[in-house]
């Protein structure tokens, strides 16, 4: 019937003639036809959902998810022909379970989501009545019958032990059924009701070779056969909480396709893709990218002027990125972008770390891994090569400052000149123009967002204290209790939440009245603007942009007119900085998002350069592909076509067509980040790579990549460090084709007990050398390109 609807009595009766002709189509015996008939009900009958499993369907499915019986097991034990002739009467309580469970399942059908919920009761008492019926009328035998009825349902616990299937051969497969859904624009849910096969790109034998390696990684004797065992890697007594992930895509003129993605994890949720993870030095890649995209930016507007013109030219004193760029071109005698970025790399930046950093609204130090390098003044590439962190962080700094004052009417400019009889002029006419600016950053950030998922983008981007968190909730709630805050406040901070006087304290001191809204962001540490639009947007979530920016005119005044009231300067000064820092970093996420940065904010802090902004292993590969490409971001590909009804008459099959890549990087840039990842294998601290990858024909594949280490923890006040997670990532690449990235990490509080670095990932890679090279060798018959699955 069309959709599944019986609409009068003559599509019953339609149905009726239709089922009969079916079943008469192989001759007058019809016993096979409702033999199979029954059968098929009972491996399909809907049997409610179960929490972290989704949808029951069959019997053998509801014995599983509802009782933890499997099905094998139940049929030795209820098939008649001496089940416990052969397993002894001990069986026989065993026995009388699993049949209380069969015939509890066949009861429930007629309401499951009732009866396997809130009715179990009710089902105990019913699956009793129908074993005596079954009984009576010869079915069941009388001692099947009472050793049934002696026993009680015992439902699984969906909390200790929920019902989670096995899916370490199928995250791969997860990926590419969440693609299919967006592709078709529907749910998972509506997904599964579709007659539908996928061709994806995952190479089918590796993905199960590579599942089954980093399966083994827990058990010690190979560990310690594949070099895990070790200082700084892992320890024999401390395996088994360490889960890996891995990535593995091939560039090809079709788009970077996926061979490999799968992780350890029991979980349905997909590290590579679905995570955020504090991946440590990894993102120094990052960070070493914008500022050679902004010395290339810079070599386009300078090389062509002239020595004196040069001379000539103005820039602002903090500007340490542009004066540099001037003097190099100055003085050099090949002023060719190539050897401008060569240069670049070439530059010295201090490690020590004694240094106090204001930045994320506050005084800040950052450490060395190594204590050795703290004299040193390294080159970018060498500090790239060893990672150490405090050049990098004066990088970040330098590309920082850059920014502030390549902005078009910057505010680090209106403020060198105090006395300028038009300054409160320009600045309104600014600030009316900046502010806007922002706005419409802040609504493409939140414009498809809920109102739940408003309150948790804004909160995610804080530093979790109870002032902050105080001022956000009072802004967005000024109605709200002393109650409600409270438990706003218990729910993001648990016991770190503050007692009822300095609750009490909080509460006066930041509400509505207490502060305008520049403070009120300030001292959240919040841009002012975005927390403006998500108060207006919970008030009018159906508003426009138009009705947005119309609404903020006097907000925008304040926003920007504040900084200039207060007579204190360094109190200004440092209000100001904050303000930059964050318009900042907003324009630096712009150049991040562009080459595949998955989330919608940085952290507006120099932490962000050791990875505190967080990311992700498969946008990190994204990357690598990028690089790998000469700067062209290619589509990442899960699958190349899908089929509809197969064998039947509405067959219909899709396929991919072609997509031209896209110039996000100059190739100079991308050229110039190869070798500095080349050498980290070379030189750095990838180095037990180097040699490792070699064809057949003795050719290396010059591998590349970045280490990174992460040790997420919180510090709270005269308590030992919490710890969240540690993780350890290398992003590689193996030759011209193939890239990709091994994380290992270990989530919650025994956390701190592990010690292993970076070195851990690349040591994994290097010992998966003879699984992978089969598949990578391009003179060996069987490739990766050759047996996509």
């Amino acid at each position: 019937s069309p959709a599944g609807i019986t609409h009068n009595e003559r599509e019953k009766l339609r149905q009726m003639v239709s089922a009969a002709v079916r079943a008469y189509q192989q001759g007058k015996d019809t016993l096979p036809v409702r033999r199979q008939i029954l059968l098929d009900y009972l491996n399909t009958v809907p049997l409610s959902a179960a929490p972290r499993h989704g949808e029951v369907h069959g019997l053998a499915d509801g014995l599983w998810v509802w009782f933890g019986t499997d099905l094998d097991r139940a049929r030795v034990l209820l098939v008649p022909g001496g089940a416990l002739e052969a397993h002894g009467i001990g069986m026989e309580d065993e026995r009388g379970q699993v049949l209380r469970q069969v015939v509890a399942l066949l009861v429930a059908h007629r309401r499951p989501s009732w009866f396997l919920a809130q009715g179990r009761h009710n089902l105990d008492d019913l699956t009793d009545a129908y074993l005596r019926l079954l009984s009576a009328e010869g079915i069941v035998d009388p001692g099947s019958r009472d050793a049934a009825l002696r026993q009680r349902l015992v439902f699984r616990d969906m909390n200790l032990d929920p019902p989670l299937l096995p899916t370490h051969h199928g995250k791969g497969s997860t990926v590419a059924r969440s693609r299919l859904a967006t592709w078709l624009g529907t749910s998972l849910y509506s997904l599964d009701r579709l007659d539908a096969s996928l061709d994806t790109t995952l190479h089918g034998d590796l993905q199960d070779i590579v599942s089954d390696y980093l399966g083994r990684l827990s058990d010690t004797g190979f560990a310690r056969s594949q070099g895990l065992i070790g200082e700084r890697l892992l320890q024999p007594a401390s395996l088994n909480e360490v889960n890996y992930s891995f990535t593995l895509l091939e560039r090809t003129h079709e788009g970077n396709l996926v061979r490999v993605q799968t992780d350890t994890t029991s979980q349905p949720l997909d590290i590579n893709e679905g995570s955020k993870l504090e991946l440590g030095s990894t993102a120094k890649l990052r960070v070493l990218a914008t500022y050679l995209e902004l010395v290339a930016e810079l070599h386009a507007r300078l090389a062509l002027l002239d020595p004196e013109s040069l001379r000539t030219s103005t820039f602002d004193r903090q500007d340490t990125l542009t004066r540099w760029a001037v003097q190099h071109l100055i003085h050099a005698k090949d002023s060719s972008l190539d050897a401008m970025l060569h240069a670049a790399l070439e530059r010295r930046f201090s490690a020590d770390p004694g240094e106090r950093f204001f930045t994320g609204g506050g005084m800040h130090t950052f450490n060395n891994f190594s204590a050795d390098d703290n004299a040193r003044s390294p080159t970018l590439r060498e500090a790239m090569q060893a990672s150490i962190n405090l050049p990098f962080v004066r990088l970040l700094r330098e590309v920082v400052r850059h920014t502030m004052y390549q902005v078009p009417g910057s505010t680090a400019r209106l403020l060198e000149d105090d006395s300028d009889p038009r300054r409160e002029a320009y600045l309104a006419r600014f600030a009316d123009r900046e502010g806007q600016t922002f706005l419409r950053r802040f609504w493409r950030k939140l414009e498809p967002r809920t109102a739940s998922e408003l309150r948790s983008m804004l909160l995610e981007g804080l530093r979790p204290t109870p002032e902050r968190l105080t001022a956000v909730f009072r802004y967005l709630e000024p109605d709200a209790s002393l109650e409600a805050l409270s438990a706003f406040l218990h729910e993001r901070l648990g016991e770190k939440s503050p007692g009822a006087p300095r609750l009490e304290r909080l509460y006066s001191r930041f509400a509505p009245e207490s502060l305008d809204l520049p403070d009120r962001g300030f001292l959240a540490g919040v841009h002012p603007l975005e927390l403006w639009l998500v108060g207006y947007r919970l008030q009018h979530p159906v508003a426009t942009l138009t009705e947005a920016l119309e609404a903020s005119k006097s907000e925008r005044q304040a926003v920007y007119g504040w900084l200039f009231r207060t007579r204190v300067k360094s109190a200004q000064d440092t209000r100001i900085y904050t303000l930059l820092e964050v318009e900042a970093f907003l324009d630096i996420h712009q150049r991040w998002a562009r080459l595949g940065f998955p989330f919608g904010h940085l952290v507006p802090s120099l932490a962000t350069a050791l990875g505190s902004s967080g990311d992700r292993p498969a946008a990190l590969a994204e990357l690598m592909g990028i690089i790998l490409n000469d700067g062209v971001r290619l589509p990442t590909r899960h699958l190349t076509g899908v089929h509809f009804a197969s064998d039947t008459p509405w067959a219909t099959s899709l396929a991919r067509g072609p997509v031209a890549g896209e110039r996000v990087m100059a190739p100079e840039v991308a050229r110039a980040l190869q070798q500095a990842l080349s050498d980290v294998v070379e030189r750095g601290t990838a180095r037990r790579l180097a040699g490792s990858f070699r064809t057949d024909g003795g050719e290396d594949l010059s591998p590349g990549g970045k280490t990174g280490t992460g040790d997420n923890r919180v510090i709270v006040r005269g308590r030992a460090a919490l710890s969240l997670n540690r993780t350890a990532t290398f992003v590689f690449h193996l030759g011209p084709r193939y890239f990709g990235t091994v994380t290992a990490y270990v989530v919650g509080p025994n956390a701190a007990r592990y010690r292993f670095t970076s070195g851990l990932p690349v040591q994994i890679l290097n010992s998966m050398g003879p699984v992978l090279m089969p598949y990578l060798d391009a003179s060996q018959a069987q490739t990766c390109a050759s047996a996509p699955s």
